[in-house]
């Protein structure tokens, strides 16, 4: 038969959905899964949202324009200065999701061969971008110690080499959770303006900060014009994952203008997804201020359930909602696995996202998991005891 590409062969499988058979096969056989794996947020959308769409009257689903419509950029420039971003309609191309965002900012940016520096564990999908494009991720380890703080800057300075184009962060972070300060942010904004580097911040979490923190976007430092670019995206801001609309922003002319290229040869966003985002922006205060509380609530229990399972080490987050978590074993692939078909408690199950896939250095990870808190607090509750009762099992087998 015709051989597949060598591209194909080395794209890494998503850690979040290999397990997907294994869970179905576990619902076929009656067991019910408490899926821990997933952002899938449990939050209702926003009713205004879902009305522009049910009380559209379109006779013909035309294209849309292949940036996004004037009236949803100029929108989304007004929400952005609400945050202290100071951009135009002219600086946004709207996209069908936030990867594919991050793809247009990687074909944007990079040849076959250059290199990104990501800041690790990262989200797994990046790996599978870079593969995508011929690019090489450089990581740069951050630790549960630190609670998965930026790295020392030495450390990036040295992962600098001369096929690097970009340094990538998630802020705030997945799977981490952490929230990056302004003063990291100005570190990282000084060595990409030094070494002339572009820095890509995904940040599609930004509304979901804790504790009175504030998110600092790379839009908001100055002198930064040339180098900055956003990616972001409605699906975790107003739990619209299945709509499907991203944006990418930059000040950088050339950078707008190579991406709408890419963004051409896709023609266009949904119309229907788009309708139903322009019309999310109108959702007051009330809804995230609702939403933050509920996660804090959410984060807090989870934390304290984990804390009391011997041998586990958990980091703390401060934004978005996953946390990592460290567990007394040492192959949490081979336990998530185990977890879905070896494995139950009164009927039920467990699924979590083994973290190694967040990591590209070879061995890091490999003890722990990927939680994401986007369950009632009563499921979080029976998941972490369903966690605790596996672990005392497992270790015996």
């Amino acid at each position: 038969m015709p051989s597949i590409s060598r591209k194909g062969q080395s794209m890494p499988e998503s850690p979040i959905r290999k397990l997907v058979p294994f869970a179905e096969n576990a619902k076929k056989k009656g067991v019910r899964v408490i899926h821990l794996n997933i952002g899938q947020p449990d939050i209702k959308t926003p009713k205004v949202a879902l009305d522009a769409v049910k009380n559209n009257n379109l006779e013909v689903l035309e294209y849309s324009r292949t940036e996004g419509s004037d009236t949803y950029r100029e929108k989304l420039a007004g929400y952005y200065e609400k945050q202290g971003v100071h951009i135009n309609a002219s600086e946004i191309i709207v996209t069908t999701g936030g990867s594919e965002a991050l793809a247009f900012a990687l074909g944007t940016v990079t040849d076959m061969g250059d290199e990104i520096i990501i800041p690790e564990p990262f989200y797994a999908n990046y790996n599978g971008f870079a593969t995508a494009n011929g690019v090489k991720v450089v990581p740069v380890v951050s630790g549960i110690e630190t609670n998965f703080a930026l790295p020392p800057i030495e450390a990036f300075e040295k992962a600098i080499g001369p096929k690097t184009k970009a340094i990538l962060i998630c802020n705030p972070g997945n799977p981490t959770g952490y929230l990056y300060s302004k003063e990291e942010i100005e570190q990282l904004a000084a060595l990409v303006k030094k070494h002339d580097l572009y820095l890509i911040a995904d940040e599609v979490y930004r509304e979901f900060t804790y504790e009175g923190k504030k998110h600092h976007s790379i839009l908001q430092e100055k002198g930064l014009d040339q180098h900055a670019i956003v990616v972001d995206s409605v699906s975790k801001r107003y739990s619209m994952c299945g709509a499907r609309i991203g944006c990418l922003i930059s000040q950088n002319k050339m950078v707008i203008k190579t991406a709408m290229k890419f963004a051409q040869a896709r023609l266009s966003p949904p119309t229907f997804a788009l309708i139903a985002s322009e019309a999310a922006l109108d959702t007051p205060q009330s809804y995230f201020d609702d939403v933050i509380e509920e996660y804090v609530e959410r984060r807090d229990l989870l934390l304290d359930a984990l804390k009391e399972i011997e041998g586990i080490k958990v980091a703390k987050p401060q934004g978005a909602f996953y946390c990592i978590a460290e567990l007394p074993i040492a192959d949490a692939d081979d336990f998530a696995q185990w977890l879905l078909e070896s494995f139950q408690l009164d009927g039920e199950t467990v699924m979590v996202a083994p973290a190694a896939g967040f990591y590209a250095t070879p061995g890091l990870g490999k003890n722990q998991i990927r939680i994401a808190y986007v369950l009632e607090k009563e499921q979080l509750v029976k998941a972490v005891n369903i966690l605790k009762e596996a672990l005392k099992v497992y270790k015996k087998s």
